[in-house]
């Protein structure tokens, strides 16, 4: 018998809630009429867009971007860490990339988040994480440190063409925000 309590509970590793199972049916029935485009892995706007993860943005049609189009580099908070600094490297050195946009967002859960949460993840698990949260206070003042972060990186050869927006979940409209 299955109590209250019991529906709210995280499912195990074990067990499978269908979420992946439900993607992969999905790429079978995607692949059935896929036709390769004959795409690059270089992009054709020669453009690396760094992101929040957050789901209620749709990166692609915000911008006008199609497949082919753009890099996408999506992380908890959009910041700059130093695995994008390592795939923007890669992105321009290597693929041919030369703009940067950073898109940050409005009423963005990193804005809840503090340092604590490592605390709170070595106390669950024993292990302290070794990464930082990134956590900020401020969607631009974070999208002005990202842009000096990219702008400042011994290991990018475009930084020249490097701008930040603070996209709003409620209106889908852009908001640059002016570098320091």
């Amino acid at each position: 018998m299955t109590t209250p309590t019991d529906s709210n509970k995280e499912p195990s590793a074990a067990s499978h809630d269908g979420g992946t199972d439900r993607l992969v049916e999905a790429n079978a029935r995607y692949a059935d009429s896929f036709e390769d485009p004959g795409l690059s892995a270089r992009p054709s706007k020669r453009v690396a867009v760094v992101c929040c993860m957050d789901t209620r943005i749709d990166l692609a049609n915000a911008l006008g971007l199609k497949v082919g189009d753009h890099h996408t580099l999506r992380n908890a908070g959009g910041t700059v860490t130093d695995d994008v600094i390592r795939s923007l490297a890669v992105s321009q050195r290597a693929l041919g990339t030369t703009s940067v946009v950073l898109v940050h967002h409005t009423r963005c859960g990193m804005t809840t988040i503090t340092e604590g949460f490592r605390d709170e993840i070595e106390e669950e698990v024993g292990q302290r994480p070794t990464w930082p949260v990134e956590a900020f206070k401020s969607a631009e003042q974070d999208v002005r440190q990202s842009i000096r972060r990219v702008r400042t990186s011994p290991f990018l050869p475009h930084v020249d063409d490097v701008r930040g927006f603070v996209f709003d979940v409620e209106t889908g409209r852009l908001a640059e925000v002016a570098a320091d």
